[in-house]
């Protein structure tokens, strides 16, 4: 049987070594020491039930641990799962993390095959593959879906390497021996690295366009007192545009697409373009608008219903709606917190209130990215875009 060592246990790791440890010897790699405690409890550090059903019902090979050395001792697969945040100052990934571990595998246990599902700027594995004169590091994008990471994976829309090589293909081969799909029905693509690279940033920055398109839509709408749902109902008919990714919000975030359109921003330095320019600062855009037409309301105490971006997340990365929560701010508005999953009386510097009555109470407006079932009392107080009730 063999072993996998996967490095990073947030939401591409975990489900990767869930997915993996179905059928090969998983060993998750964390700095996290409660986090590598909850995994070998079975507890899911991060919010996704498939992941929770798995662990409560499934046999899995799966072992956490902060030692290095014990992770890599007889690892054939290292596969990097580690953050690669944008930044804004160098317009580039910080790949330091990624890196780090390419050096420690090479050192440790030079023979596995290095596999990168971190995001990365067009061009960097073939780069560091020439600086650390090897040949064993291959890309392999990530598509997956927050909260429904490790569905995504049992039954994934498409597998990428960036590599040719047999130990791509064996690596393919062993994500789809793990998935729960027919194996015709699962696409498998290998290319060069620079092109796996530029398939995921190219994917994640049309999705954000198609966002930041049904935003600019609602914003025509609701400046011309037009129903916006009529309208991207009747463009949903057409089969070419279909009914998917068009629930106006107060901005695509989370982990993948603001970072993503950045970088791919980036790479495009020196070619032309317009369209990429503009989905990034439309996002802005639309944050501006959302915050100017909360303001006109003149409220006192905006309250923010959930700091969320997607129904049922636990991540807060980067969502719209706390750039929306900083307008206000700067506009000398005062801005409350309900969100529960906190457990702090402050979160970056806001008061959050627990009781949700009393935040009803509190708050001239309720601004929500997305709609429930608990507001349905205050609706009068409510400002949202959300159309569908979905993500």
């Amino acid at each position: 049987m063999k072993h996998i060592t996967i490095v990073g246990a947030g939401y591409v790791g975990l489900s990767l070594a869930v997915l993996l440890s179905r059928a090969y010897n998983v060993i998750a790699l964390d700095m996290d020491s409660v986090k590598v405690g909850m995994i070998n409890q079975r507890i899911s550090p991060i919010k996704d039930r498939h992941i929770e059903k798995f662990f409560k019902g499934e046999s899995l090979n799966l072992t956490a641990t902060t030692n290095k050395e014990t992770a890599f001792k007889k690892a054939e697969f290292v596969v990097i799962a580690t953050p690669t945040d944008y930044d804004v100052n160098t317009n580039y990934f910080d790949t330091a993390s990624v890196e780090s571990v390419i050096a420690d595998v090479l050192l440790l246990r030079p023979q596995a095959t290095i596999i990168i599902k971190s995001t990365i700027p067009v061009g960097f594995t073939r780069l560091v593959s020439e600086r650390f004169g090897v040949s064993n590091i291959i890309f392999s994008p990530e598509f997956l879906r927050e909260g429904r990471a490790l569905l995504d994976n049992l039954y994934p829309s498409r597998i990428v390497l960036g590599q040719q090589s047999n130990e791509a293909k064996i690596f393919a081969k062993m994500l789809v021996n793990c998935a729960q799909s027919k194996r015709e029905d699962i696409q498998v693509l290998f290319t060069d690295s620079s092109e796996a690279e530029a398939i995921k940033l190219f994917s994640n920055t049309f999705l954000a366009m198609r966002v930041a398109f049904f935003n600019e839509l609602d914003t025509y709408c609701e400046a011309m007192n037009l129903n916006s749902q009529h309208i991207i109902d009747g463009m949903g008919l057409d089969p070419r545009i279909g009914d998917h990714y068009n629930n106006p919000s107060f901005g695509y975030g989370g982990y993948c697409l603001p970072k993503d359109t950045k970088q791919l921003l980036a790479n495009f330095d020196g070619i032309p373009n317009d369209i990429i320019a503009a989905i990034v600062s439309s996002n802005d855009t639309r944050k501006d608008y959302v915050a100017k037409s909360i303001l006109m309301r003149s409220p006192e105490v905006v309250g923010v219903y959930r700091l969320g971006m997607k129904q049922g997340s636990d991540n807060f990365r980067a969502t719209a709606i706390q750039d929306v929560m900083d307008r206000l701010k700067d506009a000398d508005v005062q801005v409350v917190i309900y969100e529960p999953s906190i457990g702090e009386e402050r979160y970056c510097g806001y008061r959050v209130i627990e009781n949700l009555d009393d935040f009803k109470s509190a708050s001239d407006i309720i601004i929500s990215n997305r709609l429930s079932d608990e507001l349905s009392d205050v609706m009068n107080k409510v400002y949202s875009r959300d159309i569908f009730g979905s993500d």
